[in-house]
């Protein structure tokens, strides 16, 4: 997607190319900008530049057009007064010309009325003389105003049917969120959508028909059409329901694409599955791309965090487009990075959305002590949650969760009327499905998930609530004593939570040979995705000298003196009937991991006892496996 819009001075390229740029989101370049010092002063003395002048002008330009055309594209404006020039800028295919022309007059008036450009006006006379007249392009009359001007490219644009760089099936909120976010950029995108009589009719053409501001976006209905028009190789982004629909949907696909393109699979599938997929479709010679999407709708629209892994060739050939959409980090960095090969992609969003549950369930079980323990309303709480905003506990859900507390409806708050059900897609679940198979503890972020199965429970809990007669007490101890016990608590779970995390995706590292590197995927965790925060920030740097969270001296420092925060905060809230899935959780984990005597020696005397599994004693320095007759000191 090169546009060189040529013309000799005062023809209105800047204009046009002004205008282009955005409507079409590409970015706009003018070749004056690139002449070397010398050809600027010439020009400025109304000295015409020669051939010898323009030759490393043109390579210079030549060179910018290759880089643009590999990152998405641009629009140059250019004289290109002769036919051996525009053939030096050609340096890659398909680039779009657009000539402009006009009656000496009407150049000359606008070249007088231009100010601060170096551009003698007395030098049109030589431009319209140097100038050949190219048989190829589309050639418009500058007599029409600039807008008009702008139309007719497009129309013309429309038809030359230039393939898609990048096409999406499946048109829910997602889809049409990263089609806007592409288009938006600069990315010519095709959309498709499935036909279902009644339910799902032109889907995708009506989408594409309700945004034409974004020219570069077409809609499809039919699924041939829409492979027709996509540029080969195809690099096709799927965002449907995870599951027998990606299969279903990739079957399709393989009768009717060729080897060498790329299938992107953008759902929330299971890690395991985008392993079986890959090799198949390695074996067939279909580049694969599991990847991870987050952020939601918002996120998807305007900057996601993106988890491709798979094929690493075929991620070289849509790293440029992810990068254009993608959120950007501190730096300035595209938040998208190659994970790995087979499904790892997917695996690491599957333990993002992981963490993304114990972060949920934590400020829900802290939101909780604090309304119906410390009795404060919403918007206290809220205040709250944003001064720890300030106190370097940052994150994008105690932000959001701040907000929620503060609509109110009516005389109340509309918090209090949503129904305590919580819903869930199954990442979670996957998670700890996933640990528990590979003997990984996990033990703060199940919680999270028992939680939400919990919660779907309304009428047994509400059963049972009368049966028992439960009722939440209300704390005694100082307001501000516990609400600064309970900052230091959350802290300290926020690290636990991302250290579960984080321990899953090393351990099947290992298995998988993945090779992860967190300190990467930390980074790109920063921005766009739900668990953005001040600590993800901080891993980017721990990584980078630690394999551990609580490694780290700084976590150490920290999790010592804040440990006796977490530990008082759970006992006071299990003393006064509050359920505290994640945080007591999370200080069993803790205390677990750090304890050097556990309890696990009883545990092997039982299982040696009645199952004759043997153990090891400690004074053993071999480590042999030994058996006791247990019955026998019992006689």
């Amino acid at each position: 997607m090169i546009f060189i819009i040529t013309g000799v001075s005062g023809s209105g390229k800047t204009t046009i190319g002004s205008l282009l740029s955005k409507k079409t989101h590409l970015p706009f370049f003018d070749a004056d900008d690139f002449h070397p010092k010398a050809n600027v002063e010439k020009m400025t003395q109304g000295i015409p530049l020669d051939d010898h002048d323009r030759m490393p002008w043109l390579k210079t330009l030549a060179e910018k057009i290759s880089g643009w055309e590999n990152h998405g594209g641009a629009i140059l404006a250019c004289s290109a007064l002769k036919e051996n020039y525009r053939q030096i800028l050609q340096s890659v295919p398909g680039i779009i010309w657009i000539h402009l022309k006009g009656e000496k007059p009407l150049l000359e008036e606008r070249l007088l009325n231009r100010k601060n450009h170096y551009m003698n006006p007395g030098l049109l006379t030589s431009q319209l003389e140097t100038w050949e007249e190219p048989e190829y392009g589309f050639h418009l009359d500058v007599s029409d105003t600039p807008e008009g001007l702008v139309d007719k490219i497009f129309q013309y644009f429309d038809s030359l049917n230039i393939p898609a760089h990048f096409g999406i099936i499946g048109m829910g909120v997602m889809g049409k969120s990263l089609a806007l976010n592409m288009a938006e950029n600069g990315v010519p995108v095709a959309v498709y959508n499935r036909f279902v009589s009644g339910k799902e009719e032109k889907i995708a053409t009506t989408f594409a028909a309700d945004h034409k501001e974004f020219p570069l976006l077409k809609g499809f209905d039919d699924i041939h059409s829409f492979l027709s028009n996509l540029q080969h190789p195809r690099k096709i982004l799927l965002m449907i329901p995870a599951g027998a629909a990606i299969d279903v949907q990739i079957d399709q696909l393989l009768s009717l694409i060729n080897p060498g393109d790329i299938i992107i699979d953008g759902g929330n599938s299971f890690f395991e599955d985008s392993n079986r997929r890959s090799v198949i479709l390695e074996a067939k010679g279909i580049h694969f791309i599991p990847m991870g999407v987050s952020g939601g709708e918002e996120g998807a629209r305007n900057g996601p965090s993106l988890m491709p892994g798979g094929n690493s060739n075929a991620y070289g050939l849509i790293s440029p487009y992810l990068k254009k959409i993608a959120a950007k980090d501190k730096q300035g960095k595209a938040c998208v990075t190659y994970v790995g090969s087979q499904g790892s992609g997917h695996f690491i969003k599957m333990v993002h959305n992981s963490i993304e549950y114990g972060e949920m369930q934590t400020i829900a079980e802290v939101t909780h002590l604090m309304r119906k323990g410390l009795k404060l309303n919403p918007l206290e709480i809220a205040n709250i949650f944003r001064e720890w905003q300030q106190e370097g506990l940052k994150s994008y859900l105690l932000e959001i969760t701040a907000d929620i507390l503060e609509v109110r409806e009516n005389d109340g708050f509309l918090v209090d009327m949503i129904l305590d059900e919580a819903g869930q897609k199954g990442t979670g679940g996957w998670s700890l499905i996933t640990a528990i198979q590979n003997h990984i503890p996990y033990s703060a972020l199940s919680e999270a998930v028992t939680a939400r199965q919990l919660s779907s429970k309304k009428s047994n809990r509400a059963e049972l609530a009368k049966l028992y007669n439960h009722q939440f007490r209300a704390f005694a101890e100082d307001k501000v004593l516990i609400l600064s016990h309970l900052k230091k608590a959350y802290a300290l779970t926020r690290i636990i939570n991302h250290e579960t995390g984080f321990n899953l995706m090393k351990e099947i590292s290992d298995i998988f040979k993945w090779e992860l590197d967190f300190s990467e995927i930390a980074r790109i965790w920063t921005n766009g995705c739900i668990i953005r925060s001040t600590l993800m920030e901080e891993l980017v740097d721990l990584y980078k000298n630690n394999d551990q969270i609580l490694k780290d001296k700084k976590i150490i420092q920290r999790a010592k003196e804040w440990k006796s925060d977490l530990a008082y905060i759970v006992g006071l809230g299990l003393q006064h009937d509050f359920a505290m899935p994640v945080m007591s959780a999370a200080a069993n984990y803790f205390f677990g991991k750090i304890i050097e005597d556990s309890s696990a020696n009883i545990i092997q005397a039982q299982r040696d006892y009645f199952g004759a599994h043997t153990y090891i004693r400690r004074d053993d320095p071999e480590k042999k496996s030994q058996h006791t007759e247990w019955l026998f000191y019992k006689k």
